[in-house]
């Protein structure tokens, strides 16, 4: 590992010696409900947010959007480098239900065990702090960021950032820079390294609706009546068959072919990682079809899903109820790998339900049509950041994959983009006992500040060779 430059030595010192003033801003940050999904808690939040980086020297306006929650925007130039980073993140959070599962007040911001626990205190609130308590470090170390920063801060994350896009498109210079990072991942759970994901995966979200009667009738009458609890399970079946693959009618069309890089990357993944840990966490024997190394990394990767998410018709209480239900309802989420088009993925979907016979069964979009997926190179400036970031912070290479999920603002606004994160693996966010653990928490903003400074310091590939210094 590099040593550390005394510089980033000295912004990493602040950070520890400030770590009280972090956690207590965690702390305030999360007890503030912010939940999107139910439009709760959206607007102080945001307000929040602004008076924390008011409080940390850093610029902050809350924009309003059209009809959703203010995004939280300020940049910060810097004297010493003419490059712009966006640093992307959220304030929304999921709901907490179900609220009788949590061992503590899920807003209560309560430390115990080393950990701050709360909704949103892994997603994406510390992910938040992060940006913000980093470049604090290198205003109160160094009086100046190593790179230029536009911090964009949304509320809408968790439901598809619905109304972030129309303010993109409407404002491109709000959010426009040389690249994109979003601190909304993890560390693997194997080696406990950051996660870094080189793309985007699009996230479709999809309800099927199949309507019957005008009401709930009683079951003695099912012989004639329509069923559309019947009618929607047979039309999820057409979807997808038992090896997983998606059986609509050109489905894979565009779809990225793996290249040397790509292979590299997963066949050096699978030989440092520790899948049983990942299928630990999750309680599962083996992973799906027994997949397993290679193969398992690059289907999660790079292979396009039919999630079904939610499934419900009719009765679901205690005991029987004697009715054919008027109604039945399945949320799925397909995630789109790159080149996949989101706009006739969804035209595909829809044909494919008239021409099997359901299209009676409407098909609603939710969120509206996606940003497209996209990929990008290890060797970008902002992956070689990361990378070298990562190594400084967290003592080992990080693991490099292919593509995950985040990207609205892409759609209009293009730059290189790269996800990662620092949160520990059984932090249980969009779960009750949402948790971060502190020592992750102060890494994390150590990460932060490291990636700016690395970012800063890099120099753009060698146009002709394409190599780095």
């Amino acid at each position: 590992m590099r040593p550390v430059h005394p510089e980033l030595q000295a912004a990493f010192d602040w950070i520890e010696a400030h770590r009280d003033e972090a956690i207590a801003d965690l702390q305030r940050l999360v007890q503030q409900k912010s939940v999107s999904a139910q439009n709760i808690g959206l607007e102080a939040c945001a307000q929040q947010v602004v008076e924390l980086m008011h409080a940390d020297g850093l610029p902050a306006t809350a924009y309003p959007t059209d009809g959703g929650p203010p995004c939280v925007i300020g940049h910060l130039p810097s004297r010493s480098s003419s490059k712009t980073l966006l640093a992307y993140a959220h304030y929304d959070v999921q709901p907490e239900e179900p609220v009788d599962k949590w061992s503590y007040p899920p807003y209560g911001g309560v430390i115990d065990r080393g950990r701050l626990w709360g909704r949103g205190a892994t997603d994406n609130k510390s992910g938040v702090l992060a940006f913000i308590k980093g470049a604090k470090a290198w205003l109160q170390t160094r009086g100046d960021l190593p790179v230029g920063v536009k911090f964009l801060t949304e509320g809408e994350e968790e439901i598809g950032s619905i109304h972030l896009g129309p303010l993109v498109a409407a404002h491109p210079e709000l959010v426009r820079a040389d690249a994109m990072h979003c601190l909304d991942g993890g560390v693997d759970p194997s080696s406990l390294v950051p996660d870094i994901d080189l793309g985007l995966k699009s996230v479709l979200f999809v309800e099927l609706v199949a309507r019957g009667a005008n009401a709930d009738i009683h079951s003695l009458n099912a012989p004639l009546l329509p069923s559309p609890a019947w009618d929607l399970v047979r039309a999820l079946n057409t979807l997808m068959d038992d090896q997983r693959r998606i059986l609509v009618d050109g489905w894979y069309e565009g779809l990225w072919e793996l290249g040397k890089e790509e292979y590299d990357q997963l066949e050096a993944n699978a030989a440092r990682l520790d899948l049983s840990k990942l299928r630990a966490e999750w309680g599962i024997q083996e992973f799906a079809l027994g997949r397993d190394g290679v193969e398992a990394l690059r289907a999660r990767a790079y292979e396009p899903t039919c999630n079904i998410a939610g499934l419900t018709a009719g009765y679901q209480g205690a005991g029987s109820k004697t009715i054919v239900p008027n109604e039945a309802r399945a949320k799925l989420d397909l995630r789109l790998p790159p080149l996949i088009d989101p706009t006739r993925a969804i035209e595909k979907l829809r044909r494919h339900l008239v021409e099997r016979g359901f299209g009676h069964i409407e098909l609603i979009i939710r969120g509206g049509t996606p940003e497209p997926p996209y990929k990008i190179s290890v060797k970008e400036e902002i992956s070689q950041a990361i990378v070298r970031a990562a190594e400084q912070v967290f003592g080992a290479p990080p693991v490099i994959n292919g593509v995950s999920a985040e990207g609205t603002i892409l759609k209009h606004v293009w730059m290189p983009t790269v996800l990662t994160g620092f949160a520990q693996p059984d932090c249980n966010l969009h779960a009750p006992d949402e948790s971060i653990d502190l020592e992750h928490y102060i890494k994390g903003i150590r990460y932060a500040a490291a990636i700016l400074w690395e970012y800063g310091q890099l120099a753009p590939p060698d146009l002709q060779t394409g190599t780095l210094p």
